[in-house]
């Protein structure tokens, strides 16, 4: 097959999205399709994203492409919702989208009525999507009205190569001397520094614990909304808690595995999250987690077996909850290994992608017909 794939900017940015559209494309390209990149300008605006439907060059680019079938990542809806309709008006190829987030499930959307509209009115018009959870699949088919076609292919736990490969082979020894040794909790978050993940909640969460008790580093990066991170360096000093918080910034894929190995358990109290990348790179370490009941998160992480979950924002149950992990580490280790056994079970990139490939092929073929089927129509 030769896939088209639709992305606001750099397909290597270093977000979970971005992650799973990579690692679609690299299985793809395993099985000997070819997967053909196309990035549309980041928008920061939806008026300005909406103007794009009628940008020519991008109207060339796309429909004049030899494409088999068109994926686009849904978030680029405002950019494609008209274009598409276009497309699918020249039989060209089907459209599929893969859902990583709804817009209209996020707290902080701009003009949430007409946002909402608009991506309603893109989900209607594409031939089926791949999600990356049940929770997102449920989201779209709740604010769509209906059915959509798809498959859900979640996001593989294997990412980290030989570290995540190394890390499914921790023994339980490992673990418990990990989560048994003396000295402060080890609170690791790996999110970039966005409003959206929570990270002010988790340090007002944590100022309320005594000081000697417990490190937070956050992996992430501080670049992506400068204000924020100000805000949150602020709220750190005001509180007097620029000793216990490291602020790391990104870092390579091979480093985050060495955050993993020496933290206890990963916190990222976010105001929604589709599932959760980070959640599945710590479980597999034996790192219980922490994460809110806004999302799919509670699809892998068990409230009271592999962690906890909190409403996003309640600051006084994330903070009873460390207290109750810093001072029981027995706690700690059985939602550690509990953690591990369940990130074991959860499929690799290679499992998950395998049904979404076969469903794209068989919309390919059924649409190859259908378009035979009217050729020779009109030629009669």
């Amino acid at each position: 097959m030769h896939v088209g794939l639709m992305i606001y900017g750099s397909i290597e940015t270093l977000t979970g999205g971005y992650l799973y559209d990579r690692k679609f494309c690299e299985f793809l390209a395993s099985q000997g399709d070819r997967a053909e990149v196309i990035s549309l300008p980041r928008r920061d605006h939806l008026l300005r994203a909406l103007a794009d439907n009628a940008s020519p060059s991008l109207i060339r680019q796309v429909a004049g492409a030899p494409f088999d079938v068109l994926v686009q990542d849904e978030l680029i809806h405002p950019s494609t919702v008209l274009l598409n309709r276009r497309l699918r008006s020249k039989a060209r190829c089907p459209i599929v989208t893969i859902v990583h987030l709804l817009r209209s499930s996020e707290r902080a959307v701009r003009l949430r009525r007409l946002s909402s509209s608009t991506e309603r009115r893109y989900l209607a018009g594409v031939d089926g999507a791949v999600f990356n959870s049940e929770t997102t699949r449920a989201a779209v088919e709740s604010l769509l009205g209906r059915r959509l076609p798809g498959v859900v292919s979640y996001p593989g736990g294997d990412h980290l190569a030989a570290d995540a490969a190394d890390a499914a082979d921790a023994s339980e020894a490992q673990i418990a001397a990990r989560a048994r040794a003396q000295g402060a909790l080890s609170v690791l978050s790996i999110a970039n520094v966005l409003p959206g993940k929570g990270l002010h909640v988790l340090v007002d969460a944590l100022g309320h614990l005594p000081a000697e008790g417990w490190r937070l580093t956050v992996v992430g990066s501080l670049t992506m909304n400068r204000a924020y991170a100000a805000r949150l360096r602020g709220l750190i000093e005001s509180t007097g808690l620029r000793d216990n918080v490291d602020l790391v910034g990104a870092v390579p894929n091979s480093r985050v595995a060495d955050y993993l190995r020496d933290s206890h358990l990963l916190v990222v109290p976010s105001d929604y999250e589709a599932l959760g990348i980070a959640y599945l790179e710590a479980m597999r370490f034996g790192l219980p987690v922490i994460a809110t009941t806004a999302g799919g998160a509670g699809e892998i992480v068990g409230h009271g077996s592999e962690g906890f979950l909190v409403a996003p924002g309640d600051a006084a149950a994330l903070t009873a909850h460390l207290r109750l992990l810093g001072e029981d580490r027995e706690l700690l280790l059985r939602m550690g290994l509990a953690a591990q056994g369940r990130a074991a079970r959860h499929p690799t990139w290679r499992e998950s992608f395998e049904p979404a490939r076969g469903f794209l092929a068989a919309l390919v073929e059924t649409h190859q017909i259908h378009r035979g089927q009217r050729s020779r129509e009109t030629a009669r």
